[in-house]
């Protein structure tokens, strides 16, 4: 099966929690701005985008490419992971029923890490990226 981690990452908490989804998926992993493939190539994909402003994706560079393959992802598995540093997390239930309204199958309940990813953290990732592999 041919997966991608694809994440935007500001501060790292959420590049590091991409590479631990990557590693635990056997998977290819790209920052949104070096994603240059077809989302349609892929038999699974996992998101990672941290909370922004309030509560929302990242505007200039996530969003955008979000939107640009909600439409693809219409039976394709996904998982979806962020780190956050306020709130409670709405962002990435608003994510995931955006996902899911769009077609998307979400086969493991999304991973937040509150600031930098600690060892538990990784270890979700690292089985979130497991189960999207073998769902």
């Amino acid at each position: 099966m041919k997966t991608a981690v694809i994440y935007w990452s500001g501060t790292g908490n959420t590049e590091a929690m991409a590479k631990a989804v990557a590693e635990g998926a056997g998977a290819e992993c790209f920052a949104v701005s070096e994603f240059s493939g077809n989302v349609e190539d892929y038999d699974a994909i996992a998101l990672g985008c941290p909370a922004m402003g309030a509560e929302e994706l990242e505007d200039s560079e996530f969003e955008p490419f979000f939107a640009g393959i909600e439409g693809k992802l219409s039976g394709k598995k996904v998982a979806l992971f962020g780190s956050y540093g306020w709130g409670d997390g709405e962002w990435i239930r608003t994510w995931a029923e955006d996902a899911e309204a769009a077609g998307a199958r979400l086969v493991v309940e999304p991973v937040m890490a509150n600031g930098s990813p600690d060892g538990d953290a990784e270890t979700a990732c690292a089985a979130l990226g497991a189960a999207l592999a073998n769902a």
